[in-house]
């Protein structure tokens, strides 16, 4: 069977509807949520927002995977590197559920701002992606680096008893640190400074924002 090539207009109604199901959708795991076996143990109001507050941080930056990958993707050279960005996005987007799935367990919601985090790392990916495939690596490697950072300091100011959201957040950095050697292996830049640094300063005021909003 021939494999129908996708026309300019075929690839914005898939990147449009991506995005759509992405910030407005449920869309679905492919890969079990790895805190199906451990019990939900009831936190008290204190532990539980904050849980909450954490588990949207990470949410937001699943949204914030998806929009760079795919805008990455879309002005890739290589079908490899494509290929590569849309594999990890689909990973990322097993993250996102499972985000999105303790948020409502914890009786709570999903950043209000998620069309804005999406829009703006979807600009931030195509910027990446039209330097050339080294330099879009590179910034998966610098990306996924950052996220393992923060997924730590997650993991220890997580509540103790949140064993849940602990699962999830363990499977998640193990996935971004494959993530991150895979590109490193595929020939990925390091990107020079002062990007990490401005990366690094623009997560913080997303972190800042979606652990409230």
């Amino acid at each position: 069977m021939q494999t129908r090539r996708l026309s300019p207009l075929d690839r914005w109604i898939d990147t449009a509807q991506r995005a759509l199901e992405t910030v407005a959708g449920d869309p679905p795991a492919l890969r079990a949520n790895p805190s199906e076996h451990h019990a939900d143990i009831v936190l008290d109001d204190a532990e539980r927002r904050h849980a909450a507050g954490l588990m949207r941080i990470n949410h937001v930056g699943e949204v914030c995977a998806q929009a760079l990958y795919v805008g990455q993707a879309s002005v890739a050279r290589d079908a490899r590197t494509r290929d590569h960005l849309l594999h990890a996005a689909q990973e990322e987007t097993d993250h996102l559920a499972w985000c999105a799935e303790r948020l409502r367990e914890l009786d709570s919601k999903p950043s209000l701002l998620n069309p804005l985090w999406y829009a703006g790392s979807y600009a931030i990916g195509l910027a990446a992606g039209l330097r050339g495939d080294g330099w879009n690596l590179g910034f998966v490697v610098e990306t996924e680096r950052q996220v393992e950072a923060h997924i730590d300091e997650h993991l220890s100011s997580l509540p103790p008893a949140d064993v849940r959201s602990r699962a999830i957040l363990e499977v998640m950095k193990d996935d971004e640190a494959r993530h991150a050697d895979n590109a490193e292996a595929a020939g990925a830049r390091v990107l020079p400074m002062p990007i990490p640094q401005l990366m690094a300063a623009a997560s913080k005021v997303m972190k800042t924002v979606a652990y409230r909003v």
